[in-house]
């Protein structure tokens, strides 16, 4: 007979493994917020001038659900660092799946990014319809409704069927009763599905565009290979932070309830987590790189802060230069 491996035992191994993690994602928190509350400003400020754009429409959402993952985070931060059982079942349930819909969120909206950029290299004269302001808030709304129902739906469930709270505070797993496994592992391969979906339409449109680059005239040649150049950034960040994580959370699941899961694996699932968080720090460079706008509110601000600096600084050698001669005056 197959055992379950307790993935989760309280020892001295798993308290140093999850010191790191409350300390790595209190600083993804902290710069996450910095940066999507700077973009979130700037797009209030912008408002007008970027709804003529449909790309703005989907780094927009892009951006709030970065930020709304930001405001999920507390929670995944506390359960790490607590006992409570009642942090764990909310963890285990609105923890997880706040943090699910704000990941697939973003997944799909940097697809949405990538089909823009592609249409706007292969169809360079003319507006697709999927380029339209119009299309980019529908396909917006759909999505985040999309999302949202199966969400909603799983968390009912789980509260409704969820086991009585077992001393494994690290796993989900034992709350789990035998049907809402079942619901579990399906809500896992349709996530999954989503991914390999969208990582393979990002594959495919950046070898298109560097294609398309090398066949170009040497008048469009530079502007492609610009197009190029943001669509790598984008296909960098989506592969850095979400292809580890899937990875080792398909291996996970399905291997869960044979003798073949060791605690490794879960330290490494959730290590992959962390850096699928990461996101919310390396999204915004997808917003400086494909935002000419946003890139010259970045740079004004960054002379702006120099010329401050530069001003204090002269102030304070004034300051010092005139102690110093005030001191030699009274010598």
């Amino acid at each position: 007979m197959f055992q379950i491996v307790r993935l989760c035992p309280e020892t001295g191994s798993w308290i140093m493994f999850e010191s790191p993690l409350v300390y790595i994602l209190s600083v993804s928190l902290q710069v996450g917020l910095l940066l999507n509350g700077f973009i979130l400003k700037f797009y209030i400020s912008q408002t007008q001038q970027q709804a003529s754009r449909s790309l703005m429409v989907y780094l927009q959402n892009l951006t709030a659900a970065d930020f709304l993952l930001c405001l999920c985070l507390p929670l995944r931060i506390i359960h790490y660092a607590s006992n409570s059982a009642i942090l764990h079942i909310l963890h285990c349930s609105i923890g997880a799946t706040s943090l699910y819909l704000n990941m697939y969120t973003s997944i799909l909206f940097m697809g949405y990014i990538a089909v823009n950029r592609y249409l706007t290299i292969i169809h360079p004269s003319g507006t697709h319809i999927l380029q339209t302001v119009r299309t980019a808030h529908i396909v917006s709304t759909v999505t985040w409704v999309f999302l949202l129902a199966p969400t909603i739906a799983y968390n009912i469930m789980f509260f409704i069927t969820h086991k009585p709270f077992t001393s494994d505070r690290c796993y989900c797993g034992p709350l789990f009763s035998t049907s809402f496994s079942i619901l579990h592992k399906a809500f896992q391969i349709s996530c999954t599905i989503i991914f390999l979906l969208v990582f393979i339409c990002l594959v495919f449109f950046y070898y298109s565009i560097s294609r398309r680059v090398l066949q170009a005239h040497t008048s469009r040649r530079v502007l492609q290979a610009q197009q190029r150049q943001n669509m790598l950034v984008l296909v960098s960040i989506f592969c850095v932070c979400f292809v580890p994580h899937h990875l080792f959370r398909v291996l996970f699941v399905f291997l869960l309830n044979t003798c073949s899961v060791d605690p490794v694996l879960y330290y490494l699932k959730e290590a992959a987590t962390m850096v699928s968080v990461f996101n919310i720090c390396l999204d915004p460079l997808v917003y400086f790189f494909l935002c000419k706008t946003f890139r010259a509110q970045v740079r004004k601000a960054s002379r702006r802060t120099n010329i401050q600096q530069a001003n204090t600084e002269s102030q304070s050698t004034e300051e010092k230069l005139s102690i110093r001669a005030s001191s030699q005056r009274q010598d």
